[in-house]
């Protein structure tokens, strides 16, 4: 199974329980949002508002299309504002 990974000092932590590490059943990333808001109401949303996504080393800037394999890891970022 897929594992997310909540970089520390994200705002999100609040909406975990402080869990920074867990596994996921999700194969893409769509339904890793579904599966995030189910199991953290607000986590999803958060996620495709205000964080950036890393799979397996990779940045994305629309990770919807990509797949998630067994073992990936994924990287949930607070987005840095700039202006």
């Amino acid at each position: 199974m897929p594992t997310v990974v909540l970089s520390s000092g994200s705002a999100s932590l609040e909406l975990t329980g402080g869990v920074t590490a867990f596994e996921v059943e999700a194969t893409s990333f769509r339904r890793l949002i579904l599966e995030l808001e189910a199991r953290f109401p607000g986590l999803g949303h958060q996620v495709e508002e205000s964080m950036a996504v890393a799979i397996d080393g990779e940045i994305y800037q629309d990770a919807y299309a990509a797949p998630l394999r067994p073992g990936s890891e994924i990287v949930l970022i607070p987005k840095i504002g700039g202006g």
